[in-house]
Order: C-alpha cells, then structure tokens, then sequence
C-alpha cells in the first residue's frame, strides 16, 4: 500500500477489533478508557468470540485498504499512498499517521469504513487523525459520510435481493425488510446529531420494493452502561412484527461494513434466535467486506475529495 513519491496520503481508518478471546480484556479496556469490563462481562465477551472462531474484522479491515490503495493506483498512479488505522486496537490511528508522515505525504484525506456520520464516531477519528499530524504541519481532511454514495446503496440492494431469495420460499407471504445500525446513547440525539437521521435516509433509500410488505430501522448492539440507547433493538420487534403479520424479516446491517462480532453474533445468533421465537424466518444480507466493487467505490470518494476524479 505504499509509493515512497507519492504526496497525498489515503487514511483508512475502522474501529478495530479483538483478534480473539486472549485478547478481548485488553480491547474493552482500551474501548473503556483503562477501565477493565467486569469478571462476568469479560467472560461473556470471550465466550462470544469463541462462537464466531474469533473476529475476521481486522483482516476484512486489512484487505479493504488494500482494495482502496489498489483501485485508487489503477485510476490514478503513482499519485496515493495508503495506510490503515484504528480507534481502538493496532494499528492505531496515529501509526497510521506518522507511517504517511515518513512517506513524505504533502496532504492527508482520511475515509473511516463506517458510512454515517457521528461526533462518537467520525469526528473523534478525525480529531485523531489531526492531532496526529499538527506537528508535522500536514493538513489533514476526513470524509464525514458517504451513505447516499450511488456505489455503496447498489451493493445493499444487491445484498438485499440475494438475502431475500434465500428464504424459503414459504415464508415469502409477508417480509420485513429491516435496516440496522449500532445502536448509541440517546444523549447524542439532544445534542443535535445526525447519526439517527443518516440512517433513517438509508432505510428510505432502501425502502419501497416490492418484495417486502414493509422497512423498519432498528438498532442493534447497545452498550452495557446505564444510559438510554436508540431503539428499537433488532430483537425486540420480532414479536410485534409477527403480530403484524410477518411471515419473515431480512436484515441489512447497513451500519457496518465488515463481518464481525455485532454481525456473526447479534444478528447471526441473538436476532435469529429472536426471529425464531417469534416464529418468523430471518436471513441477512452479506457485508460488503472486501469486494471488489465497494473498494473501488470508497477509492472514487477519496478521489474526488482528492480533486483526482
């Protein structure tokens, strides 16, 4: 992912992960701010990476900032060097920085592989992003969304249609089609953020096939703390759309990119199990992950961002 004379920089940013169970004390303590989870969270925590053979999220991470450095060299050679950081475990962010900072890089545009905006999100990753390269005087400017990007919504529907010829085809009659996202604190929303209303654009934007008797947002993956987190939860609507005369849902995690915990645990095993208990069939859609397609979408918003297309 490196050309030593190139003199824009490419930050591909993501949260970061647990690699697996040995390490998931550490993550969380990180994710925590030094503060260790609990004895019995800590154990739950482990126990869920050991169900999904631990998380893929950090080679998925790696591959797709490889797919971005390579669709952005065919496009546009010589002119990019790429580097990948995370929030919350190595490489960090910063690595990342001072990695484009020693290629000699003139400018920094930073992408996070998440698609909505929020000041728990994208804004810290970009207050790192700039603190991390101050110093050296490069500036530095992050991508805040890109959740209407025309490439990106192509995909979900594909995604969309695939997942729901995967229901059996008796439980076809009535379908919800259900768009999800991590879950945060209410308090974000009083303070004026737009995460929930981004989501809400994406649920319209998928919205209105003819496949599905109705699309509803849900949240998903809410944190252990005693503050009040959007909802509905994933797996809190599945009786009432039951009631409602669903016959299946599919999900689309159009909150997250890659496959990982929140997707092969809270959908794959806690939201099927929910759909199952309220009698309703459930698949999901695929994550984007590192196909060909999506990384060369996220390469053209870097490019534009980069004047280079």
């Amino acid at each position: 992912m490196s050309d030593e004379t190139a003199k824009t920089g490419v930050l591909v940013m993501a949260y970061g992960t647990a690699t697996g169970p040995d390490d998931v004390e550490a993550y969380y303590t990180h994710i925590r701010h030094g503060r260790p989870p609990e004895p019995e969270a800590l154990k739950e925590l482990q126990e869920r990476y050991e169900m999904i053979g631990g998380s893929p999220l950090l080679g998925i991470t790696q591959a797709q900032a490889e797919g971005i450095a390579a669709a952005l060299e065919r496009s546009n050679p010589g002119e990019f060097t790429t580097a990948m950081g995370q929030k919350h475990s190595a490489p960090f962010i910063e690595d990342a920085v001072r990695e484009l900072l020693d290629r000699g890089v003139e400018r920094i545009v930073g992408i996070v592989l998440a698609p909505h905006f929020s000041t728990m999100s994208i804004a810290q990753y970009r207050s790192r992003a700039e603190e991390a390269a101050a110093e050296a005087g490069v500036p530095v400017t992050v991508i805040e969304s890109w959740h209407e990007e025309p490439g990106y919504l192509e995909f979900l529907n594909q995604a969309i249609t695939d997942a729901y010829e995967a229901l059996p085809a008796e439980a076809r009659e009535s379908v919800e089609l259900a768009v999800t996202a991590h879950s945060l604190p209410v308090a974000i929303l009083e303070r004026g953020d737009i995460y929930a209303e981004e989501l809400e654009r994406t649920r319209e934007n998928l919205a209105g096939r003819p496949e599905f008797t109705g699309t509803t947002l849900a949240w998903q993956s809410a944190g252990r703390t005693d503050a009040e987190w959007i909802g509905p939860d994933i797996c809190e609507i599945m009786p009432g759309l039951k009631e409602a005369g669903r016959t299946a849902v599919v999900v689309c995690a159009a909150g997250f990119v890659s496959d990982h915990l929140e997707v092969k645990f809270d959908i794959d095993y806690e939201a099927k199990q929910a759909a199952e208990e309220a009698g309703l069939a459930l698949t999901r859609t695929a994550m984007p992950n590192d196909d060909p397609g999506f990384c060369a979408t996220l390469a053209g918003i870097v490019g534009r961002e980069a004047g280079k297309s």
